[in-house]
């Protein structure tokens, strides 16, 4: 550059500075948030510097070409950014179809393998979730180590060739076995999903494409159950997983060549070992290389952050007890449905795949509005001139109307069952209810994402370990509850439960920001 030119640009730059001051007089904080702000800026600035100066010093580091690098997930078009969240939507929307889409036809699994027991019945349901909790404490760690494409592509095939072997089990216990694999390669999308969408997008963005990434894990047990009743009925129940194989075969295929890696510290050291082998320099490596040990080393710590996120993070921890409650209770609810509208209402094995559409269309009315309610209240925010702070996801004005909705739902749906009200009232209740849900969990994903967006993948993996468990053990308590308390009552105790867990994100929004300093994870 120039240096006369460089001189232009200061003076300038100096003299619209001194007539800001003359015309608006001395800056000062107005508040302390205000001088947090400022300090913080400040902060960030000096450590956006240093990294300047240890790169200049130390050659052998390998950064981005510029702030502009087209290589820095950051940097992509928003056409490439949307064509990434729209492939990982569709394997969101795909992998949770085997959790539910054979439930109409749970009485005729049971008269093939000749098994009569409740608990089996629930049972078959229930572990596929299982394998939503256990296999995302080894995929989220992987996923920041070896990057999130290769973790696609390896779960894709998996989950094809279990989806085959589901539809040729000849027992009872060769099912379960190959559902539950069926779940833990189906939890790929659902753990990274989040990791990828905060590694290329933008924080005033995020609620959307939060959005549009979990529409799949909740509206997949919704939808295939509407699918999978006409198709049992029609060609049994083994063509469910057939057409799930078939359809997860093509997507595994179209991902291969479609989607891209996004975690930036993978992609800064495979273009680091690209440099080491074109220029023969062994001493390369990357900005963001973790330098802390052996691969081994670095698999054992990162398979153990889920965990120490889940027990020793009181934000996640409380956060995730809040989701799994909510989640166990939307799967419980699943597990009443091909049960009551058939005994209650006469319905047969297609109607009954019919009853989860008002649960379908309540989540795609939450996830549309609290997604786009959150990012203009985070975009307001910013272009008030504000530093963004997690804590707007907890705005009381969008969590405590989603939590106050989740008992109104439950106690709609219990008491209109059980006094045989037209079944399109306990199919409302079912709706309100899923609209709250999704409100809360829209908000606290988007608020855990904002506080950890470099380890999104290992903060999914933690709230997912309790939810599933949740979704999976909670049905199996459904039939003695009921018979216990009746379908009013019974519901109503799950509605006090939620409403007592509902001043939770509150509490948040208003200590959040001291708590988090104390309880910093420490890698």
């Amino acid at each position: 550059m120039d240096p006369s030119s460089s001189q232009v640009a200061i003076t300038d730059g100096t003299k619209r500075s001194s007539n800001l001051d003359l015309e608006k007089g001395p800056v000062e904080p107005s508040s302390d948030l205000e001088a947090t702000t400022a300090d913080e800026a400040e902060a960030t600035a000096a450590d956006e510097k240093r990294q300047v100066d240890n790169h200049d010093k130390d050659p052998d580091i390998v950064s981005w070409d510029g702030a502009n690098d087209p290589e820095n997930p950051m940097n992509w078009t928003n056409r490439k950014k949307w064509f990434n969240i729209a492939v990982i939507s569709i394997l969101t929307v795909l992998t949770p179809l085997g959790s539910s889409m054979f439930a109409p036809g749970i009485r005729r699994i049971l008269a093939e393998f000749h098994e009569t027991s409740p608990t089996v019945a629930t049972f078959i349901l229930s572990v596929y979730i299982l394998g939503f909790a256990f296999g995302p404490l080894i995929i989220a760690p992987m996923s920041e180590i070896y990057g999130r494409s290769p973790l696609y592509n390896i779960g894709n095939v998996l989950f094809t060739v279990f989806s085959i072997c589901t539809a040729l089990s000849n027992s009872i216990g060769m099912m379960m076995a190959f559902r539950f694999l069926m779940g833990v390669a189906g939890s790929v999308p659902i753990t990274i999903g989040s990791g990828s969408i905060a590694d290329i997008m933008p924080v005033e963005m995020r609620g959307r494409a939060m959005a549009a990434w979990a529409l799949g894990p909740l509206l997949g047990p919704c939808i295939g159950p509407v699918a999978g009743g006409y198709l049992i009925r029609a060609a049994g129940w083994r063509w469910v997983y057939w057409l799930i194989a078939i359809l997860a075969g093509i997507v595994s295929v179209f991902t291969f060549f479609t989607l891209k890696e996004s975690y930036a510290p993978v992609i800064l050291e495979r273009k680091a070992a690209r440099l080491r082998k074109e220029t023969g320099n062994q001493a390369l490596r990357s900005e963001l290389a973790d330098l802390s040990g052996h691969a081994v080393e670095k698999i054992k710590v990162a398979i153990v952050r889920p965990l120490r996120l889940l027990f020793l993070t009181p934000i996640v921890t409380l956060m995730s007890f809040y989701v799994a409650i909510t989640y166990g209770i939307l799967y419980l609810l699943f597990s009443t449905f091909s049960l009551v509208y058939p005994q209650y209402y006469g319905f047969g094995e297609g109607e009954s795949g019919l009853v989860f559409i008002p649960t379908a269309i309540g989540m795609m009315f939450g996830i549309s509005i609290f997604g786009a309610l959150s990012d203009k209240s985070v975009k307001a925010k910013l272009d008030s001139g504000e530093q963004h702070r997690p804590e707007i996801r907890l705005l009381p004005w969008l969590t405590l109307p989603a939590g106050l909705t989740i008992p109104v739902g439950l106690f709609l749906y219990g008491w209109t069952i059980q006094y045989r009200v037209h079944w399109i009232v306990p199919m409302l209740g079912s709706l309100i209810f899923a609209f709250g849900l999704m409100g809360v969990m829209m908000c606290i994903q988007n608020y855990l994402l904002d506080l950890y967006p470099r380890q999104a993948a290992s903060v999914t993996a933690a709230t997912a370990v309790l939810r599933s468990l949740a979704g999976a053990l909670l049905p199996l308590c459904a039939l003695e509850m009921y018979e216990a308390l009746d379908m009013g009552w019974g519901n109503s105790l799950l509605g006090f439960i939620s409403l007592g867990l509902a001043p939770i994100p509150l509490l948040f929004y208003t200590f959040g920001a001291r708590i988090v300093k104390r309880s910093q994870p420490k890698d």
